[in-house]
Parts: C-alpha cells; structure tokens; sequence
C-alpha cells in the first residue's frame, strides 16, 4: 500500500459517512408534532415545546423490536437518567405504526422516553433520514441517524452510525459538555 492511501481512503469513507446526515449543524431543524408513546401510553410529542426544556436527543432507527433498535432502545433507557441530568430530552423514530411503538415504549424503552410513530416517513422526510432497505425492493426504512436539536432550534450535532450503542455515547457525550458550558 502506498503512503498516504490508507489515510486518503479513511478521509474519503468519513466524508460519505458525515455526508449522509442531510442536516448541516448550524441549521434551523425542521419543528414537528408526532403521535407517539411512552410507557405505553399515547400523546402527541411537540419538539417546540419540549425544545422549551432544554435541548432535544432525536434519534431515528429503522424498525422497533429488530435487534440493532433494540439494542439502542435499551441503551438509551439505561442512559436516560444521564440524559436528563444533562437537561436533555429524548425521543426515538421510526416508520413503525402507533400500535408497535405503544409495546416498543414498553418493552425495549423501558417507559422511560417516548417514541414517534412516522408511518407517512413525514419527520424522517424532512430530516432526510429515510433509506432504502437492501435486497427489498424499495422498501424505505428510517436510517439510523441521530440529532442534537438545542432549544434555539438549530442543529447542534449529527451522527449517522449504523453502530446503536455509539449515538448513545457520543449523543450524551455530546449534551454533558454543552451542559456544563451553558449552564442551562
């Protein structure tokens, strides 16, 4: 291998990977209402008003109760306590119905933070976060792409893993420092 090709390669696999996230930081992040579920139990989840708390985890996954969002639902739960100790709220979305997410928020979610239910791919449209399934015949499903949305409204970070615990780490990460600079 020559000099330089290993790192040329690393440059050009980080910016096809950073590139995949549509939201730039810096950006206005698209304001929604949401029918979700948390503890199995449904409401209607506004990011303006809980933007009004503080800042916004959203995070999207392709599909409840598959192993990788499974894994990353429980990750998140473990996490919760952190996330809220840091004044930040969470939220999980997928393409999946109203029904599956009222047993996902349960089950997987541990009642602690809800999940949206985006069968019309309306949210995950307007974050660009959806993506077609391999070898399934354009069957969309939302990436797994998470977002740092402060209460200004702008996109403060964005990771696009197909690792679930890593947005969990560098999410928490991510509003632990913005916390203790702000003060919020």
């Amino acid at each position: 291998m020559k000099p330089g090709s290993l790192l040329m390669g690393l440059c050009f696999t980080l910016a096809a990977t950073c590139a995949q996230a549509a939201l730039n930081i810096g950006e206005s992040a698209p304001d929604f209402n949401l029918p979700a579920a948390i503890g199995g139990k449904d409401f209607n989840f506004s990011l303006a008003e809980s933007l009004k708390k503080g800042p916004v985890v959203l995070y999207f996954y392709p599909k409840s109760f598959t192993r990788g969002c499974t894994i990353e639902a429980h990750e998140f739960a473990e996490g919760h306590e952190k996330f809220v100790a840091a004044g930040a709220s969470l939220i999980g979305v997928s393409g999946d119905p109203i029904e599956t997410q009222r047993e996902f928020s349960t089950k997987e979610c541990a009642s602690k933070f809800p999940i949206g239910a985006d069968p019309n791919f309306s949210v995950i449209n307007a974050y660009d976060a959806k993506r077609l399934k391999p070898n399934a015949a354009g069957e969309a499903v939302a990436d797994r792409i998470s977002y740092v949305i402060l209460p200004d409204g702008k996109v403060a970070f964005a990771l696009v893993d197909s690792n679930p615990v890593k947005h969990v780490e560098e999410t928490l990460a991510f509003v632990r420092k913005w916390h203790e600079e702000h003060k919020y």
